[in-house]
């Protein structure tokens, strides 16, 4: 993952503390300093609220692009276009729910479950999925309308 960078540049250039940043999240200041230091995987959900909270985008804070905010962003990640955009992906680049599960490393029911919207996709998927084929978090999660393609793909 690549977000831990990120995430506290933001927190150090306002000068916050990792319990402000967990206060803000409604976690414990132990597994907010875990998160930041990716020895545990912070969920979209808080990935989210952090970019709300600094106003960047999840692609930014991926580091697959330093635009920190896009134009129109909304900041709800909209289930129902993560349903239809991770549908679409998969049919416009002709990968099965089989083969893209065995990409991810995850039961095939699981990414049943992310594409009929009884989970939101997890975070190391998301990011594995965009990172691989040079997508936009954004844009997946219906954070933006717009198909961004990420400027750098470490």
């Amino acid at each position: 993952m690549m977000y831990k960078k990120r995430i506290t540049e933001l927190r150090e250039e306002q000068n916050l503390n990792q319990k402000e940043i967990s206060n803000c999240l409604k976690i414990d200041n132990s597994l907010y300093a875990k998160y930041e230091k990716e020895y545990e995987i912070i969920p979209i959900k808080h990935l989210n609220t952090l970019c709300n909270y600094f106003n960047v985008s999840l692609d930014y804070l991926f580091e697959f692009t330093n635009e920190k905010v896009y134009q129109n962003q909304k900041k709800e990640i909209n289930i129902n276009k993560m349903i239809t955009r991770l549908k679409e992906f998969r049919k416009n680049n002709k990968i099965t729910q089989e083969k893209l599960s065995k990409e991810l490393n995850i039961a095939r029911s699981a990414l049943a479950n992310y594409e009929r919207g009884r989970n939101i996709i997890a975070t190391p998927f998301l990011y594995t999925i965009c990172k691989k084929y040079h997508m936009s978090a954004d844009y997946l999660l219906g954070k933006i309308d717009t198909v961004k393609i990420p400027i750098s793909s470490k």
